[in-house]
């Protein structure tokens, strides 16, 4: 007696002995290398019945994911509640700015992680504005006198890691 199953990967029928049932073989097709079934004749697979309710619930969350991804999909105005979020920044002036940036820049100097984070924050969201700001620091030769006494290489380790974070 034979087996006759489909290879995996070529889907060409094949025809195996009964000695090969349940081992791994070489389809003659494609050579790759295919599991032959144990198939016995009066085996029947049984199916399980099938849920209506469950069936009804499934299809009734498609159609609420459906519907769901389409709202989404088709809104053109951002919410009122995400807009006092995603809010303009209130103006700072560029001295105002510098000196934020100057304390940053010292507090981590002194090396008071916590202090300069808070600053670091305040920062944040002037980035453009604090990045220009930064940069002239940077290419200055005369350093602003609360730094004056902050190494050069340091000093530029810092605003380095300053203008990286803003960026």
């Amino acid at each position: 007696m034979t087996i006759t199953f489909h290879c995996s990967h070529c889907n060409k029928k094949i025809e195996a002995q009964d000695s090969a049932a349940g081992k791994w073989a070489k389809c003659p097709s494609c050579h790759n290398k295919i599991y032959v079934p144990d198939l016995k004749a009066d085996e029947e697979l049984k199916l399980a019945p099938v849920d209506e309710s469950e069936e009804e619930r499934k299809k009734r969350l498609m159609a609420e994911t459906h519907q769901l991804t389409q709202d989404i999909l088709q809104e053109r105005e951002i919410p009122e509640s995400a807009a006092g979020i995603a809010g303009s920044v209130p103006e700072i002036s560029d001295k105002e700015l510098t000196k934020n940036i100057i304390i940053y820049l010292r507090q981590m100097a002194d090396g008071e992680l916590d202090e300069a984070q808070k600053i670091a924050d305040s920062i944040a969201p002037y980035g453009f504005q604090a990045v220009k700001i930064l940069d002239e620091i940077a290419l200055s030769e005369i350093p602003e006198p609360e730094l004056a006494d902050v190494p050069q290489q340091v000093l530029s380790g810092l605003i380095k890691n300053l203008r990286t974070r803003l960026s």
